[in-house]
């Protein structure tokens, strides 16, 4: 039987031939992404956004604009609509056509909230990539959103989608096109990534790798209820946030003790004695690939195990655990709906859905927004939808930034204050926190 990926891959093959540069092929990454999207009842995309403070005046919004527009024509994938086409999850190459919005405030309502209800109205028809910029009275600020369509983005292509998006609104040569020739190379570059990436994939799914899969998530069962709109208390937003400034020491915090410490806040939020689905991106392009502007970091699940009554951490050892995180490591080029297909055909009634979600970023690979010499104020505009009951993302640097959303239509606030300080409490036994907020 063919594998997931060769089957993906017959029918792109059929829908466009042997080559193509209007339509590309997807990851197994964006074709979770988009098929995620596809079962949304209101077809919501998966958005990264970035939120940047300048003072009133730094922003020349034609000249950001033309800026993202030149970006977006030197990477392909900042200027193609994800889709699906007879059931398959494909790029759609487009013109840049990046519009900057300006979100008009409605009464009683902050730069947070405009930004909010624009980015709410996302039509997931539209350019991938889309900027906002809404004046903040208040603090004399103008905040820039700067969002993306996840399914053409992953977290590793941020930090150079700022980068350049700074660098092109410094460019003299504002207005010029970009080379037809350069675009034709970037786009060539980036089809063959693609294809090497679904190589590698195609290549990962193995019946031992199945297997491997198969035992370990076979215990998994999805904990968190659905989401009903009635549980969001009235005036409320959609969701909610905590966040804890650690002090970082010794290289900062492993991934297998931060895995532990989510297993810590899900023992709290779904009880003990489960087996939860927490998912992280990992991965990284085959090699000689091109390091082209995409979504290449496949999802991983780990099988949370929240341990037994008799205290956190009981009956998890967390040596065993950093080995079994290596042993999926190896097995990490298996796309997500592989690896839910053969949990399934083990008898798990996992359907795939996630109940936690863990991404890591390192600060030094998170340059700020620079226009003409000002430095942009990094900034959060909480309260946007989540995508899954909780995501915890960490940022290790001088200092290690915690932060906790929940979706409200899934847990309450007082059970997601209480994951959350079982989240700080499991990293103290490493580290002290030095700052605490919640909102």
């Amino acid at each position: 039987m063919l594998s997931i990926t060769s089957q993906y891959l017959a029918r792109y093959r059929r829908l466009t031939g042997d080559r193509s540069d209007t339509v590309l092929p997807v990851t197994g990454a964006q074709r979770r992404f988009l098929l995620v999207r596809s079962l949304d009842p209101s077809g919501r995309p998966d958005l990264v956004p970035m939120f940047f403070a300048f003072p009133y005046g730094t922003v020349d919004p034609e000249r950001l604009r033309a800026a993202a527009s030149r970006l977006a024509a030197r990477h392909t994938a900042l200027r193609s609509r994800p889709t699906v086409v007879r059931g398959t999850p494909v790029l759609r190459v487009a013109d840049p056509d990046v519009d900057l919005a300006r979100p008009a405030i409605l009464p009683g309502e902050s730069a947070a909230d405009a930004l909010r209800r624009a980015l709410d109205s996302w039509d997931g028809q539209g350019p991938p990539l889309r900027l906002f910029l809404v004046r903040d009275e208040e603090h004399e600020e103008e905040i820039l959103a700067v969002a993306l369509d996840h399914a053409v983005c992953d977290g590793r292509s941020l930090a150079r989608i700022v980068d350049e998006l700074g660098a092109a609104y410094g460019e003299e040569a504002i207005g010029a096109p970009v080379a037809p020739g350069e675009t034709a190379a970037e786009l060539a570059a980036y089809r063959d990534a693609v294809l090497s990436q679904l190589a590698a994939e195609e290549k990962a799914e193995t019946p031992e790798a199945a297997a491997y899969w198969a035992g370990r998530l076979r215990a998994l069962r999805a904990h968190a209820t659905a989401p009903d709109p009635a549980r969001v208390p009235e005036g409320a937003r959609l969701s909610g946030a905590a966040q804890a400034r650690l002090p970082a020491h010794d290289g900062g915090v492993s991934f297998p003790v931060l895995l532990d410490a989510c297993r810590s806040a899900a023992r709290e939020l779904y009880g003990p004695g489960r087996t939860v689905p927490l998912g992280y991106p990992w991965g990284g392009r085959p090699p000689g690939a091109e390091p082209v502007v995409g979504c290449f970091l496949n999802t991983l699940v780990f099988p949370a195990d929240t341990g037994q009554a008799d205290g956190p951490g009981s009956g998890t050892d967390q040596e065993a655990l950093a080995d079994a995180w290596w042993d999926d490591l190896d097995r990490a080029d298996v796309p997500f709906d592989a690896v839910v297909t053969a949990a399934r055909a083990a008898g798990s009634a996992w359907t795939g859905g996630l109940d936690g979600l863990l991404t890591v970023d390192d600060d030094s690979r998170r340059p700020p927004l620079v226009l003409a010499g000002v430095e942009g104020r990094e900034v959060h505009v909480d309260g946007r939808p989540v995508r899954g009951p909780f995501a915890v993302s960490v940022t290790q640097g001088a200092e290690i930034r915690l932060r906790m959303v929940w979706d409200r239509a899934v847990l309450d606030d007082d059970s997601a204050h209480r994951a959350f300080d079982a989240l700080t409490r499991a990293l103290t036994r490493v580290l002290r926190p030095s700052e605490r907020t919640v909102q």
